[in-house]
């Protein structure tokens, strides 16, 4: 595992929501391997309806674009990706937090759907919106484009080979092949059963949102607009009742005055003998 620009034989530690993940995505690809040995129909059943299909989003089908993820073809896709999940997404939760890092990996899991749904009324690659997709890459890819540009300056051994590597050319060797891949997915007659547009989507929506959306992550920007807007709202109200109080106090012959932000402001008499500047605080 990489610490600054030491290299270490050390793992990364299991962190909370990298372990809910790969425990999530290891339970359902122990349920449904079961069910395609015992129960081959509803095996067909299920992968169907969980599983990435364009033309069911489209329809109404939309919780595909997350589930799946947690859909895999076989041991080797989904212990390459859980692996992937692991050594990098465990740096990047320990440096943002559980909550910031499981907003990102849905982030680029659903960027990575909507890449391919878009992709698949293209035709490009030998898919077709009726074409399923299925596999945690795309968020992976996603942890991965976030590692090389936050610890790009780490070095990463690339296990098995005892060489090691700084992040941000690996990183940038992934991307190189897997644009390469795609590229040679789209020509004539050359469909391929691997995601690329997926792999794509990933990367693209990791860089997105390490590059361009908050520092402090979409929920906590949500939240503040949330409060900002019932503050504005708490404010609107003040003034409103202040106004109308003005209007019920001149009924009666009496002047009071509030200011822009609804405080009372006190006659000069009462000022003058100690009385409060406001009798409201915002």
């Amino acid at each position: 595992m990489p610490r600054g620009r030491t290299l270490t034989l050390s793992l990364p530690p299991f962190t909370r929501a990298v372990k809910w993940i790969m425990l999530g995505n290891a339970g359902v690809f122990l349920l449904t391997t079961l069910l395609s040995v015992l129960s081959p129909g509803v095996f067909a059943v299920v992968s169907y309806s969980f599983s990435l299909v364009p033309n069911l989003v489209l329809h109404g089908w939309i919780w595909q674009v997350v589930t799946y993820s947690f859909l895999h073809a076989g041991v080797w896709h989904i212990l390459l990706n859980m692996l992937w999940l692991w050594w990098f997404g465990a740096q990047l939760e320990m440096e943002w937090g559980s909550r910031r890092f499981v907003e990102f990996y849905l982030f680029c899991v659903i960027g990575a759907a909507l890449t391919t749904i878009a992709v698949s009324y293209t035709g490009w690659g030998g898919i077709s919106p009726n074409t399923s997709t299925e596999g945690a890459s795309g968020g992976v890819l996603g942890i991965l484009v976030a590692f090389g540009i936050l610890f790009g300056n780490q070095e990463i051994m690339l296990f098995p080979i005892p060489f090691s590597i700084r992040a941000k050319y690996f990183v940038m060797g992934v991307a190189f092949f897997t644009v390469i891949d795609a590229i040679n997915a789209a020509g004539p007659g050359r469909g391929s059963n691997i995601a690329y547009a997926a792999h794509l989507g990933g990367l693209l929506f990791g860089f997105i949102y390490v590059k361009f959306l908050p520092r402090k992550g979409l929920g906590f920007n949500a939240s503040e607009s949330f409060f900002g807007m019932r503050n504005n709202y708490y404010r609107w109200k003040r003034r409103r009742a202040a106004r109308k109080f003005e209007v019920y106090m001149r009924k009666h012959n009496r002047t009071v005055e509030f200011d822009e932000q609804g405080n009372y402001i006190p006659p000069e008499e009462e000022k003058k003998n100690g009385g409060s500047k406001s009798g409201w605080v915002n």
